[in-house]
């Protein structure tokens, strides 16, 4: 097995691993700092175990009807999704997932000693009800991971595929909804799927539309009895007083964090006319991210890029690299230093 790993090098532009490259607000980051001032001085105390106030928080934040019973944190949704492989995953069990995906699934079966099986997706990446749930349903899963949207492709998941799928299986069915945020504001989340549906989780993360990457913070929503399983499988006092504070902080803060997301958008839609105009072939995007392909020699123009001070990302696709969308100056830089290479 190879570990999870991205190039971290001290580029100027710093486009590889789909983080918020805005910076926090002034505002925002004062009051985070406020937070953090007051709870210093209790952490010779173990935090709040059920992290109930941050459990509210969240709840209040996603809406939909949710209650606080129905929410569950962690360390990064990476670690929600290894609490969730803990509890309903391990030795003689399939977790499923449609290729080409998030990389860490693949990893989070296997270390909890699951089986990792992939099923496929359309040429354009896309998934259809009728293929997911057939393909589904000859895997008998035990978990059914769906990114939406997905990553590395962007593409988008739409929810009569996730009713398909969780009707062609008796396991746990999980959407990832990382890059939720950037979606386009019309568009209902997996969320609205959740009554009546007690197998049926949704995971979030504070990591890229919060521009929080650093501080590790993602959650989850499902029925009370999932929730619980969870508690099962969590180290104690998994989540550190300092993150409770710091999202808790962060959450009152949400509509100045989330106005850098419409910026973040129009920043990837200019991608993503630039790189067609220049002869690329990008795919469509509901993420922070544009998977671009028609790259002759990616490994080449992965190289000549960072040799310009540009680091984006190969995602092992062939003829295919990723690239995060920045802030305008980011991004423009990004988009000179391809033009110059020549499609």
């Amino acid at each position: 097995m190879t570990p999870y790993g991205a190039p971290q090098a001290p580029l100027p532009v710093a486009l590889n691993v789909n983080e918020n490259t805005h910076p926090i607000p002034d505002e925002v980051a004062s009051g985070i700092i406020d937070a953090l001032s007051l709870i210093i001085r209790d952490v010779n105390r173990y935090p709040d175990r059920e992290f109930t106030a941050l459990r509210e928080a969240f709840a209040k934040y996603l809406g939909h009807g949710l209650g606080a019973e129905q929410i569950w944190a962690a360390n990064g949704s990476n670690e929600v999704l290894q609490h969730i492989m803990q509890a309903f995953g391990g030795p003689g069990r399939t977790v499923y997932g449609f290729g080409p995906t998030y990389s860490m699934y693949g990893l989070l079966a296997r270390g909890t000693g699951a089986t990792w099986a992939v099923g496929e997706r359309g040429v354009d990446y896309t998934l259809t009800a009728e293929s997911a749930a057939a393909q589904v349903r000859a895997a008998a899963p035990d978990i059914v991971l769906l990114c939406s949207p997905n990553n590395p492709t962007g593409t988008p998941l739409t929810l009569d595929v996730i009713e398909a799928v969780y009707d062609a299986t008796d396991g746990i069915v999980v959407v990832d909804e990382a890059y939720w945020e950037f979606a386009p504001h019309d568009q209902p989340s997996a969320l609205t799927l959740l009554e009546g549906r007690p197998r049926l989780a949704v995971s979030r993360t504070m990591s890229k539309a919060f521009a929080f990457a650093g501080a590790r913070v993602g959650y989850l929503a499902a029925d009370p009895a999932f929730i619980d399983a969870l508690r099962l499988v969590r180290l104690p006092y998994h989540l550190s007083a300092i993150t409770q504070a710091a999202a808790l902080a962060a959450l009152e803060h949400a509509d100045e964090m989330l106005a850098m997301v419409d910026e973040i958008v129009v920043q990837r839609d200019r991608m993503f006319a630039t790189l067609e105009a220049l002869g690329y072939a990008p795919s469509p995007s509901w993420t922070n991210f544009i998977l671009f392909g028609g790259v002759d020699d990616p490994s080449a123009t992965w190289q000549a890029l960072y040799d310009q001070g540009v680091l984006i990302r190969d995602v092992g696709i062939p003829g295919s690299l990723r690239v995060t969308a920045g802030t305008e100056e980011e991004t423009t830089a990004f988009l000179d230093a391809l033009a110059s290479l020549g499609a």
